[in-house]
């Protein structure tokens, strides 16, 4: 239809011109523009999705990710120098009707992002006999502008600029078609099958094998939390984890026996060492032709039962490893199988038998299951309810959700599924996994959180109460520092939960032999393996797992021992920052918040830290500087993959005779980002910003600062997380400026919170009355603390206790 021009607030000055033909909708505009058909749709002032085909192509496009609905926000449209331009109080797009690129611009006119046009968006494909599109959209971004994004990588880049990455799902990279940038907006390229990501002089683009057609969305959040929260807008709110899982957990590859597992909880309940979860790792159903039969047929595990009950008889939780696939002789394999939801190619295991090397002769027969089929997930959670579920197991520990797939042959991205060629929706079937036991759970059971713990993620699954971990990554310094942007990444793409194998899960080159279980004695993996569990201690998940030798705290000495007792002294430290972690997680779940900030998120200004991949924030006020290289040691340089380490290729290279004194004091340079002052969080020493310092460190103590302004609550020690009340916590203020913190606390570990049974209660500092106030308590829950005390404490040591009843109150110093 034609539409003459129309002027408008919002839009910088309109003149009149020739009118351009397009279709105004409720939600954008329709237009055709060189023989591709063009759709802008407003999501939310700030959001608009752009959807482009060949001109008069139909097609049926149901996002796997994407759960909002477009919005009715009350845009203008009209034509200007040749384009199409719709505005809303927020953004500004401009279609050229020339070229068909599009280009986004703030409402007040200043530049965000512009499309390159393509010469070719749509190369014909057959997709396994269905005639489709490769498809591909490029764009121009400024020289100096850093994104971040695409899931979780193992580049060790912060900013993923100048790379040429192909996207797709695999054991230790998780991968998601997103990037945002640091003039504050997000990009999401809505496309599941493999899509090359290209970042050069000339472009930054994304080009899929598979797409009917060309499916984006743009969203302006003005900082890096304001587009964290428009992609959850987009494709899911995260729900709250239970407190227990921001304990520490235990577990290896593999307990093998319910008495040995249940005895690892017994060990550190008597050594006081605090514990919240245990790890049932695989084969506790038995040989590999049962794999991941659901079921306890491994004559070491003859009272399921009684093993979860013994480990809730001590306070502590369990998940249990569940996979993607089932070996021939299970009964979802069978059900499956009949019903045509099994794909052909291979996985792991690849041998029936349990010898190492896997002997080919005996093929195990395991095949993936068809997750895009909810028929195929009523049938998964059938089975897993009535084998596991019920027994009262707490959490799921997903393996394999990329899925494992061996030996890779072209054909078999030709293999049907129930949503097409599994090319199509290749790098999605996490999300679809996952997302079938969440909604499963949630069905059956509103008393118990769901917990997944997994190991391959895509956009949309912050919604399905999953922990997603970097895979099965080698033991290697250089593999740990790779950890640190490969999280912060991760969580740029708005999935907050994210954790790794403390300490690598392939450890086998600090062994004489790959099963011998030395590595524990040998000072260089020691060295590693502290580090490594202190940065664990500043993710979402502080988890030590792993392959070729055992980890726990007990393997690695005893009391009164450097190493035992720097690991003892994280771990408690985190127990004593769960109030700061659970509220932190409650500023995820309400206000769309982050754990691991990558320092661009806080400190935008400061450009020494868009690319500095080696710190972070941890919540809004703790400033994270993991020490990442050997400093008692010598470094050795391991080249270990999931492929060579399950091949036992990564045995006996890095020789443990070398005489080592732990006791020894070191040093690591940290830069404290400009715009504030900093404590040093075990001296209170004060600094400013802006500059690098250099920070004496010990086996036990790495770099942390506390950002001036912030309220930190510390609680009481314990050994698991709900072992005592927080009636008496201590509020650590550090002046400087002017703060907040609001400190959440409900049943811990139910949905009862989604119907507002929870409580808040607001404090803030204010700098130049040196006041602290404690506002009045919002909201109530059944057991709920009615009165309790406060102990302030200020950096110099003073304090004053404060008695709190839910009313306001304030305290002076």
């Amino acid at each position: 239809m034609k539409r003459t021009v129309l002027l408008f607030c919002g839009l910088s000055c309109v003149a009149f011109v020739t009118a351009q033909d397009y279709q105004r909708t409720d939600y954008g505009i329709k237009a055709t523009v060189d023989a591709v058909d063009v759709e802008v749709q407003f999501f939310t002032p700030s959001m608009v999705r752009v959807v482009k085909s060949p001109h008069g192509e139909s097609f049926k496009k149901e996002s796997l990710s994407v759960v909002a609905l477009p919005e009715k926000v009350g845009f203008k449209v009209g034509t200007k120098d040749g384009a199409i331009v719709m505005g809303t109080k927020e953004l500004q797009v401009s279609l050229d009707t020339s070229t068909g690129a599009l280009s986004y611009e703030t409402a007040d006119g200043r530049h965000l992002l512009a499309e390159k046009p393509a010469e070719k968006p749509f190369t014909p494909f057959d997709d396994a006999g269905d005639a489709t599109y490769n498809v591909y959209q490029a764009f121009k971004l400024e020289t100096d502008e850093a994104i971040y994004g695409l899931g979780q990588l193992q580049n060790g880049k912060m900013s993923q600029r100048g790379q040429v990455k192909n996207l797709v799902q695999g054991n230790v990279e998780d991968v998601s078609p997103f990037i945002q940038s640091t003039k504050g907006y997000g990009l999401f390229w809505d496309n599941y099958s493999p899509t090359l990501f290209t970042d050069n002089a000339s472009e930054t683009s994304f080009r899929s094998e598979v797409g009917d057609c060309m499916d984006y969305y743009f969203m302006y959040g003005g900082d890096a939390d304001g587009v964290v929260a428009q992609v959850r807008h987009l494709t899911g709110e995260v729900p709250m984890l239970p407190l227990w899982t921001y304990g520490y957990w235990q577990s290896k590859e593999r307990y093998k026996s319910q008495g040995e597992t249940v005895g690892v909880v017994r060990k550190y309940r008597e050594l006081g060492v605090p514990l919240d979860g245990i790890i049932q790792d695989w084969q506790y159903w038995g040989h590999n032709y049962l794999w991941n039969a659901m079921d306890f047929q491994n004559p070491q595990f003859n009272n399921p039962r009684k093993m979860i009950d013994d480990v809730h008889a001590m306070n502590a939780h369990m998940a249990i490893s569940i996979w993607s696939s089932f070996g021939p002789a299970t009964k979802p394999y069978r059900e499956l199988a009949d019903k045509g939801l099994l794909y052909d190619f291979r996985t792991w295991p690849a041998s029936g038998t349990e010898s190492w090397p896997p002997n080919m002769e005996y093929p195990s027969g395991v095949r993936v299951y068809d997750a895009y089929s909810p028929e195929a997930r009523d049938i998964y959670w059938k089975y897993l309810n009535e084998g596991i579920f019920k027994l009262g197991m707490d959490a799921w520990w997903m393996d394999s959700t990329e899925p494992d797939h061996l030996d890779f042959k072209p054909e078999d991205m030709d293999t049907k599924t129930y949503m097409g060629s599994f090319r199509k929706v290749r790098n999605a079937y996490p999300l679809m996994s996952v997302g079938g036991v969440y909604d499963h759970q949630r069905a059956v059971s509103s008393d118990k959180r769901v917990f997944i713990l997994t190991r391959s993620g895509f956009l949309g699954q912050q919604r399905y109460g999953a922990n997603v971990w970097s895979g099965d990554v080698g033991s290697s310094w250089e593999t740990l520092r790779k950890q640190v942007p490969a999280g912060l990444n991760f969580s740029l793409c708005g999935m907050p939960h994210w954790n790794n194998d403390i300490g690598g899960f392939f450890a086998g080159q600090y062994n004489k032999s790959w099963n011998d279980g030395t590595a524990p004695k040998n000072p260089l993996y020691q060295e590693l393996y502290v580090r490594w569990l202190q940065f664990g201690a500043f993710t979402p998940m502080m988890r030590s797992h792993g392959a070729d030798t055992p980890r726990e705290i007990y393997q690695f000495g005893k009391k009164g021992e450097p190493v035992y007792d720097a690991i003892e002294k994280m771990i408690r430290l985190r127990y004593s920052l769960l109030p700061y972690i659970y509220s932190t997680s409650w500023e995820v779940t309400h206000r769309q918040s982050t754990f691991m900030r990558a320092l661009v998120m806080d400190f935008p200004r400061d450009k020494k830290v868009w690319n500095m991949n080696d710190e972070y924030m941890f919540g809004k006020a703790f400033l994270v500087a993991p020490v990442l290289e050997a400093q008692y040691t010598p470094e050795k340089v391991v080249k270990v993959d999931e492929e060579s380490g399950w091949n036992r290729d990564n045995a006996g290279k890095a020789d443990e005779r070398v005489h080592v004194d732990f006791m020894q004091q070191k040093s690591a340079e940290v830069y404290l980002p400009a715009g504030t002052a900093w404590y040093d969080f075990w001296t209170n020493e004060k600094m400013e910003g802006g500059r690098t310092v250099t920070r004496a460190t010990t086996l036990d103590i790495i770099p942390l600062y506390i950002k001036a302004g912030s309220i930190v609550p510390l609680g009481p020690d314990v050994q698991y997380a709900t072992e005592k009340p927080w009636d008496n916590l201590t509020l650590r203020v550090y002046p400087g400026a002017d703060g907040s913190f609001v400190l959440y606390e409900d049943e811990f570990d139910n949905y009862n919170y989604e119907k507002g049974a929870y409580t808040e209660i607001p404090m803030a500092w204010d700098d130049s009355s040196r006041r602290l106030t404690l506002g009045a308590r919002k909201g109530e829950y059944k057991g709920m603390l009615q009165s309790r005390k406060f102990t302030v404490l200020l950096p110099d040591g003073r304090q004053k206790a404060v008695s709190y009843n839910g009313k306001k109150v304030s305290v002076k110093f």
